[in-house]
């Protein structure tokens, strides 16, 4: 608490490590708030190299796209401390070490932190607290609508679907309550020292294939959201528009920001109340929020379950029938399936890092009931090509239409002849995105050469 905080400068000087990690921004950052109350600040963030190399279920935590953002929202970042007297220190190396070795040469006493919900993350704030027994170790809420005191049920009794979990918040009033945004701070104590910077050890961002649609950084974040509401008038349409499957402003595109924390959940949620007095309020305006809440709700869900959020039988414990065929899988990630729908959003996918939620969903659908994949592959798979990969939405969902998740239904399963005349019916979006494979992989083909590396 901030009692604790003064009460240790009234002893010695408070020198403060932030650690960065999807909290980008200077606006509504209640941890950059309690790291500016210091008497030396060292800002930094930590580049894992383990991001890079590939893991248990065959994809890399960190692709390209996802790479090129989060670089850009880093030097967005650190444009905007330098004003301020500060840097950002970006290192490379494991978290674990890196902080532990620059809360001993900085003689650091407190250690701040945004709550991340993500078990390896969870994993390495306990071990920094047991290698630095001497720190103060802080975290504060960035990330989500409400800090854990303001939901109105306990953590541990969060309801098992999102529909009981929104009755509960809109019974509060909450959806149109004054929420607590941070105020951006125009002033940071001094760092109390320049360690040697080892970013150029970072893997080079590769070039784009097509035009850059997403920019990473705050001021990109807080340009979009005034776009999308007030000068485009979007969000008064967004009902009838959020499934195409291509359009720029047929959805609000917020998510990449979101993830990155670049821009605040609160500063969103604050954003359409001020459009709605404004301007207008109709369902369109209400289902932004909507999303925004179930964005809230994974957040929750991945803190109340942990670890379930990874395992195969998912938070329900169900065991759904399921294996892991090589080829199935790469014709899947290549865009090289049956299924043209499929492969011209998994190639949009591949060459952007982004895809619609229509398209989300329904690639999902083909690998769990089609191609008959174990869906923790296919979250593998979004997770290293994902620009606005968030380990809470993204793992939930994928459980949620396995059928293992927080779906009352069960198994969820699109007839994807169906979704392609409803949202494609002239194919533009197949064609835009070479979806139709002169050689698709078939279902039953087996070859070791396959498997993917």
């Amino acid at each position: 608490t901030f009692a604790d905080i003064w009460h240790i400068k009234e002893r010695n000087s408070v020198r403060t490590l932030y650690w960065l990690t999807r909290d980008l921004r200077l606006h509504d950052n209640a941890a950059m708030l309690a790291a500016s109350r210091s008497d030396m600040l060292l800002c930094v963030y930590v580049v894992d190299p383990r991001w890079f190399k590939p893991g248990p279920l065959q994809c890399r935590a960190m692709g390209t796209h996802r790479w090129r953002f989060l670089w850009q929202s880093l030097i967005s970042l650190e444009k905007r401390l330098r004003p301020m007297g500060q840097r950002l220190h970006i290192a490379f190396g494991e978290p674990e070490t890196v902080i532990t070795q620059l809360v001993n040469d900085y003689r650091i006493g407190r250690v701040i932190r945004s709550r991340q919900p993500g078990t390896e993350e969870v994993g390495q704030w306990q071990t920094l607290k047991g290698r630095l027994p001497d720190a103060v170790f802080q975290q504060f809420e960035t990330l989500s609508l409400f800090s854990e005191d303001a939901l109105p049920i306990a953590l541990a009794d969060l309801p098992e679907t999102f529909s009981q979990f929104r009755k509960q918040i809109e019974k509060t009033g909450q959806r149109h309550s004054e929420q607590l945004r941070i105020r951006t701070l125009s002033a940071l104590p001094p760092p109390p020292g320049f360690p040697e910077d080892s970013r150029g050890q970072c893997p080079a961002i590769a070039e784009p294939q097509h035009s850059l649609v997403f920019r990473g950084g705050e001021d990109a974040g807080l340009a979009r959201l005034q776009e999308f509401l007030f000068k485009n008038h979007s969000i008064a349409t967004y009902k009838d528009t959020r499934n195409a499957l291509d359009t720029w402003d047929a959805s609000s595109k917020f998510s990449p920001w979101l993830a990155n924390g670049c821009l605040s959940a609160r500063e969103v949620a604050e954003t359409i109340n001020e459009y709605e007095r404004t301007e207008t309020s109709n369902e369109s305006t209400y289902w932004l929020w909507f999303e925004l809440l179930w964005r809230e709700y994974y957040y929750w869900y991945a803190l109340r379950h942990g670890a379930n959020l990874f395992r195969r039988k998912g938070v329900q414990g169900k065991r759904r029938p399921a294996t892991f065929y090589g080829h199935r899988f790469m014709a899947w990630c290549q865009g090289n399936t049956e299924y043209p729908l499929v492969n011209a959003a998994m190639n949009q996918l591949r060459e952007t890092g982004y895809m619609s939620n229509r398209s989300r969903q329904l690639v999902a659908s083909c690998f769990v009931n089609e191609l008959e994949l174990d869906w923790r592959y296919g979250a593998a798979w979004f997770e290293q090509q994902l620009i606005d990969y968030d380990v809470a939405s993204n793992w939930g969902n994928w459980q949620y239409l396995a059928g293992v998740g927080a779906d009352p239904r069960g198994l969820r399963r699109f007839n994807l002849d169906k979704q392609a005349q409803q949202y494609d019916p002239d194919g533009e979006f197949v064609t835009r995105w070479n979806g139709r494979s002169d050689q698709p992989v078939g279902l039953h083909l087996v070859d070791a050469a396959d498997w993917p590396v």
